[in-house]
Order: C-alpha cells, then sequence, then structure tokens
C-alpha cells in the first residue's frame, strides 16, 4: 500500500487538508478501489477523548454511495495509512484548482499591453 500511496502522490495534485466540498482520493486494498468521493460533512465525534471526526462521504459511483467513516485527524488527511476491519487504506483530498486553466479577461489585455481593445461586433438592438 505505501508504495501504490507513494506513487499517487507522484501524479496526483493532493492538497494538505480536508474540507468540506472537497473531492478525496480513496485507495483501499480489500476490497480494491481506487475511487473519488465527496465530504459532505464533517463533525465532531464527541463521544470519544481524543480528536475523531465523522467524515461524511458520497462515492462517485453509480450509483452514488454515501458512508460515514469515523477517523482521526491524520486519517482523513492522507498524512496516516490505516485500517478498517483489517484492511488498510487511504484517504487525502484532491486539489483540483491546478487543473483549471485560468480563463484571461479580455477587457484587460488592451490595458496590459497598451494596444487599443476592439470593440465588439455585436449591437444590442432594443
Amino acid at each position: 500500500m505505501e508504495k501504490l500511496v507513494k506513487e499517487l502522490q507522484q501524479i496526483v495534485p493532493f492538497k494538505e487538508s480536508t474540507d468540506i466540498g472537497d473531492i478525496v482520493l480513496i485507495v483501499a486494498k480489500e476490497p480494491q478501489m481506487l475511487v473519488y468521493a465527496l465530504v459532505t460533512d464533517i463533525t465532531r465525534d464527541t463521544t470519544r477523548k481524543d480528536e475523531w471526526w465523522h467524515l461524511a462521504l458520497t462515492f462517485l459511483t453509480v450509483p452514488p454511495q454515501e458512508v460515514t467513516w469515523t477517523l482521526r485527524t491524520a486519517q482523513m488527511t492522507g498524512m496516516e495509512i490505516f485500517t478498517m476491519g483489517g484492511e488498510e487504506r487511504f484517504v487525502k483530498a484532491v486539489n483540483l484548482t491546478p487543473a483549471i486553466a485560468p480563463v484571461p479577461d479580455e477587457s484587460l489585455i488592451g490595458e496590459k499591453t497598451g494596444k487599443p481593445q476592439k470593440e465588439s461586433f455585436l449591437k444590442r438592438v432594443k
């Protein structure tokens, strides 16, 4: 599992934290899976003395499956490979921001280059 996680860290842009609304990558040996899930809620488990969290996830599968896992911060942020039912698991949020190229604001292009801006060929008709 550690070898697979190291390989994934080379090709997947991971985040250091996990927040509501994040997409996480989940890796498991048994059942063997490599799946994305949406974090829908994170709440503190007040029944435990240590810091544990209820991580509500929606697996992005067909059909979508909703689960809640109780994990420590190190487990839900990919800092630790952990076991559930004796099987190893890894969870870490994916940083989707670099995958989205910024769209330049065309209205600013003329201002930055000093070139005159082109007028729109579309006219508003009343």
